[in-house]
């Protein structure tokens, strides 16, 4: 029988609310839940900061529709989110999963897992490095 550390339980509510921030185009609260050197892992990008990932998140939010979680799982500092991204404009349901660590309660690394293809041609605006 596992016993669940009703701490770490709270990331999991740390991590729905970053992507509720992220719906909202709420980015200053979507910011507070990142560690400042966040590294950010996904099928068409590597980044690491919290100035990056915000803007790249910005510039998603400008197509993204809707995201429903549909699970969660928890194990230890870290977790996995599989959820829909909803893009009504491309009328695409992007299933996707998220596993994110968590470093002294702030998020420290996002790892995505996607099929990038229906995005190839919007990647450059998506995720605009700072310069």
């Amino acid at each position: 029988m596992s016993t669940i550390n009703i701490k770490n339980e709270n990331i999991v509510h740390l991590a729905e609310s970053y992507y509720r921030a992220m719906l909202d185009k709420d980015f200053d609260s979507m910011g507070s839940y990142l560690h400042d050197n966040v590294h950010f892992i996904g099928p068409l990008a590597e980044m690491r900061g919290k100035e990056s990932v915000v803007l790249a998140a910005k510039n998603l939010s400008k197509i993204l529709t809707e995201i429903n979680i549909r699970s969660k799982f928890l194990s230890g500092n870290q977790v996995m989110l599989v959820y829909d991204f909803l893009f009504s404009t491309l009328n695409l349901n992007l299933r996707s999963a998220g596993l994110l660590d968590f470093t002294n309660g702030k998020i420290s690394k996002i790892e995505l897992f996607y099929d990038g293809r229906p995005f190839e041609k919007k990647k450059d605006e998506i995720f605009i490095q700072n310069k």
